[in-house]
């Protein structure tokens, strides 16, 4: 009995070496349930979720995705920089961060957020410089910018709330470094649903599908009742998600690991 519950909290806590269903649920799971101890938090702490927030967000996630990275080009190896609990380590460290900044504001009124993000750009600026040394395919950066620029003529050209273009194009660059790395690359989808969808339809209809997903996600989350700030936080997580995983395949693709 003491093995399986054993077995079982490895599952829980431990990295797996192959996305399943199964796991992919948990993961789903623990993504929800932590997002929403964060959200009370931030109501403890007494911090808007608004633009200020999602701005101080920026450096950790850049810091996060690159030390995921590290692990993928050998740099060095640890079971607290790969999913999931890479995105326990990052949200605790934001977490702490946020929890000192806010303190500084009250005692020397300095916007928490100033703070938040001054401390995350001096911990990324260091990482990413590793992985800029490292860089040896440019042409998947072009790609990418490439088959992201007709978005980005679309977002302009459309009236929209902001933060939802903004998550929308987060998203479909997320979708888009995808396929750039499956059609050009010969990487390869390790997440069960995209992989599904790739293999019966194509690495663009990917893109595509995602778009329309996240379109509609966030068409909904307008038209819903409800508080605002409920609503923003949702969008922000599916921001977080989309730029993460992201930014580090794109960095997977520029050093080729």
């Amino acid at each position: 009995m003491l093995e399986q519950l054993k077995d079982f909290l490895n599952f829980l806590i431990m990295p797996q070496p192959h996305y399943t269903l199964l796991n992919t649920l948990v993961y789903s799971l623990g993504f929800v349930l932590t997002s929403y101890l964060f959200f009370l938090f931030l109501k403890r702490m007494k911090i808007k979720v608004d633009r200020n927030l999602a701005l101080a967000f920026i450096p950790f996630i850049l810091l996060g995705s690159c030390l995921r990275v590290f692990v993928d080009a050998n740099i060095f190896e640890s079971i607290f920089l790969v999913t999931p609990l890479i995105y326990l380590t990052i949200g605790f460290l934001f977490s702490l961060i946020l929890f000192f900044s806010v303190l500084f504001q009250k005692k020397f009124k300095t916007p928490y957020f100033k703070v938040t993000l001054l401390v995350g750009i001096l911990l990324s600026l260091p990482v990413l410089a590793i992985l800029l040394i490292k860089v040896i395919n440019l042409l998947s950066l072009l790609l990418v910018s490439i088959f992201l620029l007709p978005w980005l003529i679309l977002l302009k050209a459309v009236r929209w709330k902001r933060e939802n273009k903004a998550v929308f194009l987060v998203q479909t660059f997320d979708a888009t470094v995808t396929f750039v790395g499956i059609s050009f690359f010969g990487y390869e989808e390790m997440h069960v649903l995209p992989k599904f969808i790739i293999k019966f339809f194509t690495p663009i209809s990917f893109i595509f599908l995602k778009a329309l997903v996240v379109l509609l996600i966030l068409t909904l989350l307008d038209k819903l009742r409800g508080k605002k700030e409920i609503k923003n936080y949702v969008k922000l997580m599916i921001g977080v998600l989309g730029a993460s995983t992201g930014i580090r395949d794109l960095f997977r693709l520029l050093l080729l690991v």
